[in-house]
């Protein structure tokens, strides 16, 4: 599976998870939303984009309800205006055992981004 696949001028990235970098899935969902974020992070500047490159997102929820405000916040560390299309959906669960998130995203690699929010 790739990390991320272009399509003409856009990447398609694959669904990240918040599992930690050894292979664990934290148990405070907070780390869990970050670690994902941070993981689409990487595969963007390995293509040379930002999250201002974003354009879609969607985000799949094990207990929607139970996260979604701190999900949006920590969303919010990440992303800025113009905030991309977003869509959260809730799910029963996702593959990796324990996982609340899983996000996937569109990024335009014609956008010219201006610096990240987040450092």
């Amino acid at each position: 599976m790739s990390p991320g696949i272009v399509g003409g001028s856009h990447v398609f990235l694959t669904g990240a998870t918040g599992g930690d970098g050894g292979g664990g899935m934290p148990a405070d969902p907070a780390v869990q939303i970050r670690n994902a974020f941070g993981k689409i992070g990487m595969v963007l500047r390995e293509g040379g984009l930002t999250f201002r490159s974003i354009v879609e997102m969607t985000s799949y929820h094990v207990g929607l309800r139970d996260h979604f405000d701190l999900f949006d916040a920590v969303r919010l560390e990440f992303l800025s205006e113009p905030y991309p299309a977003w869509t959260a959906v809730e799910v029963a669960g996702l593959r990796r055992e324990g996982a609340i998130v899983e996000i996937r995203a569109i990024a335009d690699r014609d956008a010219h981004p201006e610096p990240e929010p987040h450092t």
